[in-house]
């Protein structure tokens, strides 16, 4: 018999540090450990800096990410530098814009040329990204489509308000028009970005930040202490409850107040 088991879902990382080598030793090892410790924690990612070249180590809070480099030091013997825990906000967009998106250049010789309408709405949070080909009549060529869809990708990972990566956002090509000799695969996707950035902007961006569910046990005449510290990280009440050490007061505060 078959037995079909439920895909297993994974939440995203909410908090990220620098991790640099001290050796050139230590980077060869440093690489090992922490492919090892990624393959046996589906909740740690392990990415590289495209600006900088630095290795980013991202995980489900600052203990989480402690534990990892602790034991990448203890096991795996590598001495490394840890930067300062940065929080992974994410951006995304709260209402539909129609927009187009047009690189033409021209300096003798071939010249380039790429040109798309798209249609930019907000998914459900959770749902993710979703490209759709709605081109009939070969406005936009077919060899051009994904160079679109690239191009919407890498404007999305840029962010469009603060540099942090959109989510959440469903995009249409619905129409545009080509150069039989000036089109590429290039042009095309600089179109696709360039009607990203310029409609996303347009379509309610907002930033977005990860809030972590608290509970705080306090003797009961040290609850207002508690509620006037939670407010002042932007905490939000959400319910209390008695236990044999005092009250628990249940709360939702964002990471970056943490």
């Amino acid at each position: 018999d078959i037995i079909t088991l439920e895909r297993m879902e994974f939440p995203e990382p909410v908090i990220a540090v620098a991790v640099e080598p001290k050796t050139k030793v230590d980077q060869e090892k440093m690489g090992i450990a922490l492919q090892k410790l990624a393959k046996e924690d589906p909740s740690f990612r392990v990415a590289t800096d495209e600006e900088s070249g630095q290795t980013i180590i991202s995980g489900m809070g600052e203990l989480h990410l402690d534990i990892i480099v602790d034991r990448m030091k203890r096991e795996f013997k590598v001495e490394a530098n840890v930067g300062k825990p940065q929080v992974a906000y994410r951006e995304t967009i709260r209402s539909t814009v129609e927009q187009e998106g047009k690189f033409v250049r021209q300096s003798g010789g071939r010249g380039q040329y790429g040109h798309v309408f798209v249609r930019i709405e907000p998914q459900e949070a959770g749902t993710g990204y979703e490209f759709v080909n709605a081109i009939v009549g070969g406005s936009v060529p077919r060899e051009y489509i994904n160079a679109v869809d690239k191009g919407v990708r890498e404007q999305m990972e840029n962010g469009v308000i603060a540099g942090y990566p959109v989510v959440d956002a469903k995009v249409t090509l619905y129409d545009g028009s080509y150069h039989d000799v000036d089109s590429s695969e290039m042009a095309f996707k600089i179109a696709g970005s360039m009607a990203f950035r310029d409609g996303a902007q347009k379509a309610k961006p907002v930033l977005l930040e990860p809030i972590m569910k608290v509970e705080v046990v306090t003797p009961e005449n040290y609850m207002g202490d508690v509620m006037g510290d939670l407010n002042r990280r932007r905490g939000l009440p959400q319910g209390m409850d008695d236990s044999p050490s005092g009250k628990v007061i249940r709360a939702e505060v964002p990471l970056a107040e943490m």
